[in-house]
């Protein structure tokens, strides 16, 4: 069931990113332990996308369930990117936290924190 929910709420963030004019480069891209919802490209930056999705808000805000240690393992696994494509362009993280209400509730928050968070 969490799979099922978290596989649509990527689905409709790669829709919702592609319909903004991101291209989007990779889902799901593993480094050892560590994940990659999804890896876009736009406006010269290398976007790194977690996607948090929720059936109702008992639990809270999705975004909110992007911790510090979260943080820490998406910038552990956007350095090993870089390094295995020879990507140059500069990093932003992104979170795209979606309520599975009718209609979805898509709530993108670009640069939602910094390497240095």
């Amino acid at each position: 069931m969490k799979k099922a929910v978290g596989d649509k709420g990527e689905a409709l963030a790669c829709e919702f990113l592609l319909a903004n004019h991101y291209k989007v480069l990779h889902r799901n891209w593993r480094y050892k332990h560590l994940e990659l919802d999804i890896i876009a490209e736009k406006d010269e930056f290398l976007v790194i996308v977690e996607v948090k999705t929720a059936n109702s808000l008992e639990f809270g805000e999705p975004q909110e369930w992007v911790t510090p240690l979260k943080q820490k393992h998406l910038l552990a696994a956007a350095t090993a990117y870089m390094a295995q494509s020879l990507c140059n362009l500069e990093v932003r993280f992104d979170i795209i936290a979606i309520q599975l209400s009718d209609p979805p509730q898509i709530n993108h928050i670009p640069d939602a924190f910094s390497a240095s968070s």
